[in-house]
């Protein structure tokens, strides 16, 4: 058994102490903070997800405030998504570059108000960048990272143990709206979304002392609809075609690479971030593609990041991203960064479990 030494540089969740309760047994790190990833009960863990309601821990998914006169300027500034009609209260999806039009995250965006956003990010230090490029373009506008920690609900009867906390009003949530509330004194923001398929709330804690208050109190209120603990399910997201920035992509992965395309709005303005160069790569296509791999046989492959080469023919055509035995599907599958010369059908070939197997190009989802 390995332990984990305590560091100012690795930082525990506001719910750390509550995932313990829970069993949890498994971490890794993720925006310098710990992450529960099992709880020692996989088959269990996934199935809830699947069929009934899940809590995880994703704290990780750490807030990029943007707070100020010029706040919704820096955000349209990092975001090549037009912004101009988002609403108070609504949220979007932005895949955020760099000014060569690489994928350097992809937060959902938050408007908290006319002067108040949050960069709710993946993995990767977006608060340095945006106070770079406030300071550089003499913005009022202070970029922080706020004492907020989001918890989320997930699977098809997450809806119902939400509403029990918060009220039917959530069932009329919009994908990515949210509410600014209270639970039970505790400050929060709900909102309609989650890294899964399976439909779900994400709560975010603005009081970080209270991490196990909320985390109890919807483990209680959950009870009768089996709640249990999870995390974002590996097999899942890859079945469900789920892009995960730093796993998916490399330094040179842009979004229209990985089927973010619809999320970029061209006509943005362009003092826009990376717009030049997303127009350019537009015009002239992409050179690769995301699609999936079925692969043929072998055993049972352990869930992981791979970037291992994938050929055709003999030739060098791209990576494997990921592979994962799907659960439902009953096969190995995995996601393809690959030559846009390859298309659905092809046969391909990687090293998976320390040998060459050979699978088949498909269309992202597989469920």
């Amino acid at each position: 058994m390995f332990g984990i030494t305590p560091s100012a540089r690795l930082r525990p969740s506001p719910y750390f102490e509550a995932t313990l309760k829970e069993g949890v047994c498994a971490f890794t790190t993720y925006n310098h903070m710990l992450m529960p990833t099992s709880y020692g009960h996989p088959l269990e863990e996934y199935w809830r997800l699947i069929n009934g309601v899940s809590q995880w821990d994703v704290a990780v998914e750490r807030q990029v405030q943007l707070r100020g006169p010029d706040a919704g300027k820096l955000a349209q500034i990092l975001a090549p998504r037009d912004l101009s009609k988002c609403n108070v209260g609504q949220g979007k999806y932005v895949p955020l570059c760099n000014h060569q039009g690489v994928l350097i995250n992809d937060p959902i965006l938050l408007k908290l108000a006319d002067d108040l956003y949050w960069l709710s990010i993946a993995d990767s230090n977006i608060w340095f960048w945006a106070r770079a490029i406030a300071a550089e373009r003499g913005l009022r506008v202070e970029v922080s990272e706020p004492d907020v920690s989001p918890m989320a609900i997930q699977g098809p009867k997450a809806v119902d143990v939400v509403a029990h906390v918060c009220g039917e009003w959530i069932r009329d949530l919009k994908y990515f709206w949210f509410r600014e509330t209270q639970i039970q004194g505790i400050p929060v923001v709900v909102a309609r979304s989650g890294w899964s398929k399976q439909g779900g709330y994400e709560i975010y804690l603005r009081d970080g002392t209270k991490g196990t208050q909320l985390w109890n109190i919807f483990r209680e209120a959950g009870a009768p609809w089996g709640i249990g603990p999870g995390n974002p399910n590996w097999s899942e997201r890859v079945e469900s075609g789920l892009i995960s920035f730093g796993g998916d992509t490399d330094d040179q992965t842009n979004p229209f690479e990985v089927r973010m395309g619809k999320y970029i709005d061209l006509h943005v303005p362009d003092d826009t971030i990376g717009i030049q160069a997303l127009r350019r790569i537009h015009a002239e296509g992409p050179r690769r593609h995301s699609l999936g791999v079925i692969l043929d046989e072998g055993e049972p492959v352990v869930p992981g990041f791979l970037w291992n080469p994938l050929f055709k023919d003999g030739e060098k055509v791209g990576h494997l991203t990921n592979t994962v035995f799907s659960i439902r599907v009953q096969k190995n599958l995995g996601f393809a960064l690959i030559s846009r010369a390859c298309a659905v059908g092809d046969r391909v070939e990687a090293l998976v479990n320390g040998k060459m197997e050979r699978g088949v190009l498909t269309e992202l989802p597989f469920l």
